[in-house]
């Protein structure tokens, strides 16, 4: 099983996030961008704080360990890479944000 733990700071074009993820193996750490705008961000609730970032990265990384393992992650993301790579991510995000 794994952990991972997020930080988000707002930026002018949406949020930069670190994000650290354990697991029995390790940990990897990934840097992770979240637009200011654009289709993915219609799929996101309104981020009001660092909080809000924190939770949708958690959740993200959530779906992804789910479907990979913590090595193929890339190290640097965007997140509307994610959807590139599974077109299902928005429809889920919404569902895991409650959305």
């Amino acid at each position: 099983m794994s952990q991972t733990e997020a930080t988000c700071e707002v930026t002018g074009g949406g949020w930069a996030c670190q994000a650290t993820v354990t697991d029995d193996r390790g940990s990897s750490t990934y840097e992770v961008t979240i637009p200011a705008s654009g289709a993915l961000r219609a799929s996101l609730p309104p981020l009001a704080d660092a909080g809000d970032a924190e939770r949708v990265v958690r959740e993200t990384f959530a779906f992804l360990l789910e479907r990979e393992p913590r090595s193929s992650i890339l190290a640097r993301f965007d997140l509307t890479v994610v959807e590139r790579f599974f077109p299902e991510y928005p429809a889920e995000i919404r569902r895991r944000l409650g959305r």
